[in-house]
């Protein structure tokens, strides 16, 4: 903990290119904190401004809607309430009362915590994590504990399981899983009886850096820095052994030590795939008997449809890798590289520092686990689209083949047989709606990053009108791929184009052309003349910058203006679906 405490008064000056304003708010101290906070975000070139409540006024500074809490203005709030805090007495004397009056208090303090948390949703737009509760080692009824109706644990759990069903449907809302940090560490290691009494600590100055770790998974999410992609090695990496030398039969990947290290490996791989993670292979390595073990293997969890890039070659691992970002349209900065050899790592860390190479321990038993304390896969939302992601995107290598044996665009967009299938926002489609909004950056007019919140917001006010876009062809469906958003004015006379986005994995299909075909449309049956729009040029949203003016739409001042009575063609290979 020294090492953060000095780190941080050097770390605080310095500038760096992403920002972060979080709060905590606790029921016990936690100085030291913020110190981890803001080196762990330091060291991820994000500078961290902090605001600690002040000892045991997280109640104080939620219900006043001028406190300084709300002043600090945070982009995340983290609320850390502990368990001899939501109890009180009854944490200590838990059977003094009945098992009614037990669960009595149970349902008070979720009410009174819900309470709190809509008080702080109705002042700040911040996002809020709130902690769930340690179910402690000791009960004073020790080996008859669960012999008792509605005994200390089972409290605890029925807390953690409330706050959780509470909080579900509550927006921009999350849980942080302190009863999980604790489980992981252990009780023993995190809280320090000396510390407690000595100074109400309930996180021992030796694990608050732990803590930030967690807390930085939120951070990530919070930034967009969260990763999207596993770049994964063969040899040595998903089996044992080398398969050019070893062979077919003689490489390891078996039931029984060390074959079962890489058969779990794979299976965490798997599952992070399942909810949306895509998957590539970087390795040097002889083509045919390579994809002859993933696609014929008794034992490979991972099969060949499962990766949306195969590099398997001689070529030198750092051109394999920017041509698996090419190919994915994805920056360097979403991949996740894996690989056992650690002068591979070295080479990789140097050439293109983006890629996040992970250091594997020797002992491949370890694999998962260090897998597995990433939180870098961390995003607030998991939906439907992302889960079918890496599905997608083993569909898009099929239509980069076709697009290869056509002679020009119009030739391959034709034989897609793309349906765009246009409809207004509901509560269904918002989550995927904001995650669009906050990520896309390439066909993004305005990157204005709306949270969800304001979207839904958005979606009740009849002035606005909030629409998404679902695309599929052929190959597939490519789930909700494009966001609108219109402003009307309140004299009906005009639109004005507040969002419009395509997200990079649809570009170049015309897709915009439909999607604006409906726009002025809409806008021509309620009798509205103009539609504006902007482009507000940044870093990476070029590839719209002509979008506006290629589909008549006119400079006017800092606006682009189309006449509604001006007819607009699209292309006829796009079949438009209005819902």
């Amino acid at each position: 903990m020294s090492y953060f405490l000095s780190r941080a008064k050097s770390i605080k000056d310095q500038a760096f290119s992403k920002n972060i304003r979080v709060a905590i708010l606790s029921s016990f101290t936690i100085n030291g904190l913020e110190e981890a906070l803001t080196v762990k975000c330091g060291e991820r070139k994000i500078k961290c401004a902090t605001y600690l409540s002040p000892y045991k006024q997280y109640n104080q500074d939620i219900l006043n809607s001028t406190s300084n809490l709300y002043n600090f203005s945070p982009q995340l709030t983290f609320l850390i309430i502990d368990t001899r805090s939501i109890l009180s007495s009854i944490f200590y004397n838990p059977y003094s009362v009945s098992a009614s009056e037990r669960r009595q208090h149970v349902d008070n303090s979720i009410k009174e915590l819900v309470n709190l948390v809509k008080k702080f949703r109705a002042v700040s737009t911040s996002k809020l994590i709130v902690a769930n509760f340690n179910v402690p080692i000791y009960t004073p009824y020790g080996i008859c504990e669960d012999k008792t109706e509605f005994g200390l644990r089972e409290m605890i759990s029925e807390l953690n399981l409330k706050l959780c069903h509470s909080l579900r449907d509550e927006p921009s809302t999350y849980i942080l899983n302190f009863e999980g940090f604790v489980a992981k560490y252990g009780e023993l290691n995190v809280f320090d009886y000396r510390q407690f009494l000595y100074g109400d600590i309930k996180v021992s100055l030796n694990y608050l850096p732990y803590l930030a770790e967690e807390m930085m998974g939120y951070i990530k999410a919070e930034l967009g820095l969260n990763r999207k992609c596993i770049v994964l090695d063969l040899d040595n990496t998903l089996w044992g052994g080398i398969v050019g030398e070893d062979g077919f039969e003689g490489i390891q990947l078996y039931t029984h030590s060390p074959g079962t290290s890489f058969i779990e490996f794979q299976r965490v791989i798997l599952a992070l795939h399942e909810r949306g993670i895509i998957l590539a292979i970087n390795s040097r390595n002889n083509e045919d008997e390579a994809l002859r073990v993933i696609r014929e293997h008794p034992y490979m969890v991972l099969r060949e449809h499962n990766f949306a890039s195969i590099k398997i070659n001689w070529n030198d691992k750092i051109s394999n890798m920017k041509a698996i970002a090419d190919e994915l349209n994805i920056g360097l900065d979403s991949l996740v590289f894996f690989d056992d050899d650690p002068i591979n790592r070295e080479v990789m860390s140097k050439a293109l520092p983006e890629v996040m190479t992970i250091s594997l321990p020797q002992d491949p038993a370890l694999y998962t686990q260090t897998l597995m304390d990433l939180n870098d896969f961390s995003t607030f939302a998991i939906t439907d689209e992302d889960k079918k992601r890496g599905q997608m995107y083993v569909q898009e290598r099929k239509r980069s083949q076709l697009e290869k044996s056509v002679s020009n665009l119009d030739d391959f967009l034709s034989q897609l047989n793309i349906r765009i299938n246009v409809k207004k926002a509901d509560p269904f489609t918002i989550p995927r709606i904001a995650q669009l909004v906050q990520k896309t950056n390439q066909f993004n007019l305005t990157t204005v990053r709306f949270q969800e919140e304001d979207i839904l917001n958005f979606y009740k006010d009849k002035n606005m009108l909030v629409g998404c876009v679902h695309t599929a062809d052929k190959f597939g469906d490519n789930g909700i791929t494009g966001v609108f958003i219109i402003k009307k004015s309140p004299e009906h006379s005009e639109w004005t184009i507040e969002e419009f986005l395509l997200s990079c994995r649809v570009m170049g299909r015309r897709i915009e052309n439909g999607v604006m075909q409906f726009i002025l449309s809409e806008a021509k049956k309620e009798g509205i003349k103009k539609v504006k729009g902007k482009y507000i040029p940044t870093k990476k949203n070029k590839p719209c910058e002509e979008f506006l003016p290629s589909v008549g739409f006119k400079k006017e001042g800092d606006d682009w203006v189309y006449d509604t009575d001006v007819p607009f063609k699209t292309a006829s290979y796009l079949e438009l679906i209005v819902e």
